[in-house]
């Protein structure tokens, strides 16, 4: 007879700590999967990433300077058209355009923008700017660039889910950074059908009083991310400017410290989190339509939480 055992693979992908859990009887089997996931990992992230000379992404923004078409393949043809569906759900405010906009913000000189600078960056934003037909994209405005970072890693950590699944993987939790995806529940005897626990870093953390972490969540199934204010930013007078910025006016956000979704997927629960912040105010109301759960922080520390428990 078989005896369960637990195995942990750390790794890392795209700027950050990753790992991949497994509970399962055939270590043999629970190895090969993890490494085919860390490799669809490392695939996805050779394949999209902007700091890659050789990725798509990297090609159709080297484009823009000759407006020309590019041809892409089924894999990115989908995910432009995600990009698509997410502009227009979001009213706009969720762009791959908008990466455009760090060439205006120094966030590591905590540098305010120069007005003319932000306005001329602001030029080169816009969805609608970009012709798609069939398998070819262009961009129409010299300088123009798409950015998958709103979605690439989620989206990576769903593929690695896939693969550890295709492998009959059952009990399994993938972690990108902090986006994660849940294959069932633990499985070791002791643990038996107990959910993932998951600690959401708090946003202001005060680590002289122990408050490192808001909350401990469960997650047994589906996926879940987490989008801030505290990731990359500088204080200038008093005032909090982070990296999360309205594609509309070049500005960042700030009525949310960060917000936590739970969705079916980890590209889901990471694409609602980005919109949720870029709508302020009304990010409640719009997250109640999604029939996602969610955890979010203020600005000024409140804490709120859709009407299922997290």
């Amino acid at each position: 007879m078989k005896r369960w055992c637990a195995l942990r693979f750390d790794f890392r992908a795209m700027a950050s700590p990753c790992s991949i859990q497994m509970d399962g009887q055939d270590e043999h089997t629970m190895r090969q999967a993890a490494t085919e996931a860390i490799g669809e990992v490392q695939r996805i992230e050779h394949k999209y990433s902007r700091y890659r000379e050789d990725s798509i992404v990297s090609r159709i923004n080297q484009s823009s300077t000759t407006g020309g078409q590019v041809a892409v393949d089924g894999e990115t043809t989908e995910l432009l058209g995600f990009a698509h569906a997410l502009w227009l759900m979001s009213d706009g405010l969720f762009d791959i355009t908008s990466g455009v906009l760090r060439q205006a913000w120094d966030f590591r000189a905590a540098r305010l923008p120069e007005p003319a600078k932000l306005q001329s960056t602001l030029e080169k934003v816009g969805w609608n700017k970009v012709e798609r037909s069939g398998s070819t994209v262009r961009l129409t405005q010299p300088g123009m660039e798409l950015d998958f970072g709103g979605f690439g890693k989620e989206y990576a950590a769903d593929r690695a889910a896939a693969v550890l699944h295709r492998h009959g993987i059952a009990h399994a939790l993938v972690n990108l950074g902090g986006d994660l995806h849940a294959l069932g529940a633990r499985a070791l005897p002791e643990l038996q059908d107990t959910a993932w626990q998951i600690e959401i870093q708090h946003p202001r953390p005060d680590t002289a009083i122990g408050k490192s972490s808001l909350a401990v969540l469960a997650l047994q199934q589906g996926g879940l991310a987490t989008s801030g204010d505290y990731e990359r930013f500088f204080i200038q007078n008093g005032k909090r400017y982070c990296h999360v910025l309205n594609p509309h006016t070049g500005w960042p956000v700030t009525h949310w410290q960060s917000v936590s979704v739970l969705a079916a997927n980890t590209t889901t629960a990471g694409a609602l989190t980005t919109i949720a912040m870029l709508k302020q105010t009304d990010a409640l109301d719009w997250l109640s339509t999604q029939g996602v759960r969610y955890l979010a922080v203020q600005h000024d520390g409140q804490v709120h939480s859709s009407s299922q428990s997290l």
